[in-house]
């Protein structure tokens, strides 16, 4: 009697992924949980049943180290109940304190910085064999790019919308931001890459993608810059797009413009989304094709961060005040029904109150839609961590703030209240937090319109303004243009 072998199913490992940050991060985080699921990962919001956990880090935020390690500190006791139970530690926090990481929580098995989103799920299988693993790389690594975090498997969190990465890093020496020693110098991808990608996406239900980088309109400048230096070639129209490879002049400029013409030609993108630029590098072109591409939405996130010539120069902003309100009013004037968003810190060091009154005259000559406001916090490793002794005492920096948001939002009210008995076409998100009867859209303008209404996320409607409030907009459904465009997804692979 011969006896046949057992055949089990295979065992699928479940991962736990928590993302902390900006939109840079949660692409990122995207991008990992495609890996992850490529190699047979499955996921789960549950710690008990998670053979991976996987905390994606941001050292942008106040306290971003402490929060970690008190997170660490409780998957400790999970760990020693669970010691098969892997975690891994990414992001720019971890590119920041590298071996750090591991030492104070050696519990962690993996820890990853920033440039090798790529090598997550084979860190995860090395530390299986051989324990804690600490990698961290300088730079981005440049193999046909198939290491850029844009040329991983990606798992979006919704259908209809889609972030692409067109840069990485940043050339900008901003004294209060930490990002060029966590991400690099700026690093864009090929043109026809990103032009592939949004493609891709299309073919595959979305119909709006937001641009993502740390300075996007530098974008394509150190592309320029480099084939400038050689005789023109074939291969130039794929690394930096038709316009300025058959145009006369090889000289070195940024791509952004033609990349927004770009996107916005592709058949079945409805909206074309960036963020964020710097007002230094908003140029002529640029605003022009937001003008011209009807894709392209018409708000512009413009941060001005202060409206002291002083602060600026101490901050290394490269612009004036007034500087800053000739790019904006020339945005303004060239692009119809413009909503402008913006940041500010206030409390960055030395700032004397004068200094900051002149913020509060800028914001209220900006009439800003809306503003993310801040207190400085220093951040270990930026030249502001190191003005200890100009540091302003947090109760000064607190009703600054408090006075700098009741000029903002009264700017916003009047912003909004504004839009009432205006008709805006959404793009429905879904049901609302606090009203189960109600739906939340997103204007062109990327302002929330909540309305009554029975829809799915990725529809397409026209709603009347009936009332408004400080940070949404309220209405009434007029007409369903469309439901949401489905599609099989395919994984999206840049090249």
């Amino acid at each position: 009697m011969r006896f046949e072998p057992v055949r089990w199913p295979p065992v699928t490992r479940k991962y736990l992924l928590t993302t902390y940050g900006c939109q840079m991060n949660e692409h990122d985080s995207e991008r990992l949980s495609g890996s992850l699921e490529a190699n047979g990962y499955e996921s789960t919001p549950d710690l008990a049943e998670a053979d991976v956990v996987m905390l994606n880090t941001c050292c942008i935020r106040e306290n971003a180290d402490n929060k970690l390690y008190a997170v660490l500190g409780d998957l400790k006791a999970e760990k020693e109940r669970r010691p098969d139970m892997q975690i891994a530690v990414g992001g720019c926090l971890a590119q920041k304190d590298r071996e750090l990481v591991g030492q104070r929580a050696r519990h962690v098995d993996v820890v990853f910085g920033t440039h090798n989103v790529h090598r997550a799920t084979e860190l995860l299988a090395e530390s299986r064999e051989h324990g804690q693993i600490v990698e961290i790389l300088e730079a981005a690594v440049d193999a046909e790019h198939a290491a850029f975090p844009s040329a991983l498997p990606e798992n979006r969190d919704v259908d209809y919308a889609a972030w692409v990465t067109i840069q990485i890093g940043c050339d900008n020496s901003c004294a209060f931001c930490i990002v060029p020693s966590v991400r690099g110098p700026e690093f864009s991808r090929p043109f026809s890459d990103l032009v592939r990608e949004v493609e891709l996406l299309a073919k595959d239900g979305v119909a709006e993608v937001t641009l993502l980088g740390q300075n996007v309109n530098s974008y394509g400048r150190d592309i320029t810059l480099k084939l400038g230096e050689r005789e023109k070639e074939p291969t130039d129209v794929a690394e930096a797009g038709a316009l300025w490879a058959n145009g006369g002049r090889r000289r070195g400029r940024p791509l952004f413009a033609d990349l927004l013409r770009a996107a916005g030609a592709v058949e079945g993108i409805e909206r074309v989304r960036y963020t964020s630029p710097h007002p230094k590098d908003l140029r002529d072109d640029t605003i022009l094709a937001m003008a011209q591409v009807g894709a392209v939405c018409n708000h512009l996130h413009l941060p001005v961060q202060s409206g002291s010539d002083q602060i600026l120069s101490a901050m290394h902003r490269g612009y004036t005040a007034d500087r800053y309100l000739e790019r904006l009013r020339a945005a303004q004037a060239g692009v119809d029904d413009l909503a402008i968003t913006t940041d500010i810190i206030v409390g960055f060091p030395g700032e004397t109150e004068a200094q900051f009154e002149q913020t509060l005259e800028l914001a209220a000559e900006a009439q800003f839609d809306s503003a993310y406001t801040f207190v400085f916090s220093p951040r270990e490793g930026t030249e502001a961590a190191n003005l200890d002794g100009d540091f302003i005492e947090r109760a000064v920096s607190k009703e600054r703030l408090a006075r700098l948001r009741m000029v903002v939002e009264r700017s916003a009210e009047l912003k909004h209240s504004a839009r009432i008995g205006r008709t805006e076409e959404v793009v429905v998100e879904g049901v609302s937090r606090k009203n189960a009867g109600v739906i939340t859209g997103r204007t062109t303008q990327n302002k929330l319109l909540h309305f009554p209404g029975d829809l799915k996320p990725g529809s397409v409607a026209t709603v009347e303004v009936t009332n408004a409030a400080r940070h949404y907009l309220m209405g009434e459904l007029r007409e369903v243009l469309r439901g949401p465009r489905t599609r099989t997804r395919i994984p999206v692979v840049a090249g």
